[in-house]
């Protein structure tokens, strides 16, 4: 087997040499059973150091232009030589139990993608209420967070990967289509439980509640059609770091 990790990366040289590290360490998992694996990481036209601490943590670094999370997502898995794809987040750091998880996951025939649950540590109760909400619809709704996503690598490039109309949810879109493409094949997707994503919670202090209540007021008025929006998605898009 031969998977690729693909990190898309918009001015992260503070948070992502934690992220290449915890990977590479939990990556020995892999090797554990004879699986090669590589690290490729999109430079989604940062300004900072991102690139150059990707390459020296041995990555290969592929470049996007215009700064759309779906697009830097796409490039790296454009990019991919591995039977399957796992897309990490710059922001989180995987442990070995997720990626031997994530490995009997890949090895089931019947499964065709996948995320896991999340942890943010020691947070408010209005942010530890949300994460536990979005877990219980990420293991019913089968939806992966898009900060840990993977799924075979034919598939992805079959279905053009993510939606480039989408500055936010487009992980949840493409689920939905992954999922009517498993249905058709008699695969599935597959929501690991028992060993969360450790993923940061450095929104917490640089943005209010209120703004994200504003995100999804605004996206709930507007059916959706503010996710295509980037100034309404300025969550992700607004350069704080």
């Amino acid at each position: 087997m031969h998977l690729t990790i693909a990190i898309p990366a918009f001015n992260e040289e503070k948070l992502l040499p934690e992220t290449l590290a915890a990977i590479q360490d939990s990556a020995k998992v892999f090797e554990a059973i004879n699986w090669d694996w590589e690290l490729v990481v999109c430079d989604n036209n940062s300004s900072d150091r991102t690139a150059e601490l990707a390459r020296n943590a041995g990555a290969r670094v592929v470049f996007e232009s215009q700064n759309q999370i779906a697009r830097a997502r796409n490039a790296a898995g454009q990019a991919a030589r591995g039977d399957w794809i796992l897309f990490v987040d710059a922001d989180s750091k995987p442990s070995p139990e997720l990626f031997a998880a994530t490995g009997k996951a890949m090895q089931q025939t019947d499964i065709l993608g996948g995320g896991s649950t999340l942890t943010m540590g020691v947070v408010p109760w209005w942010a530890a209420f949300w994460i536990h909400l979005w877990n219980c619809i990420s293991r019913v709704m089968r939806w992966p967070a898009g900060s840990y996503f993977f799924c075979r690598t034919k598939a992805f490039r079959e279905l053009e990967g993510f939606s480039k109309t989408l500055y936010a949810s487009e992980e949840l879109e493409f689920a939905e289509r992954l999922k009517r493409h498993g249905r058709r094949r008699q695969q599935r997707l597959h929501i690991i439980t028992g060993q969360p994503l450790i993923t940061s919670a450095r929104k917490l202090s640089l943005y209010s509640p209120w703004e994200l209540v504003r995100f999804l007021s605004a996206t709930a008025f507007t059916g959706g059609r503010a996710l295509s929006d980037p100034k309404a998605c300025s969550w992700w898009y607004d350069g704080r770091r």
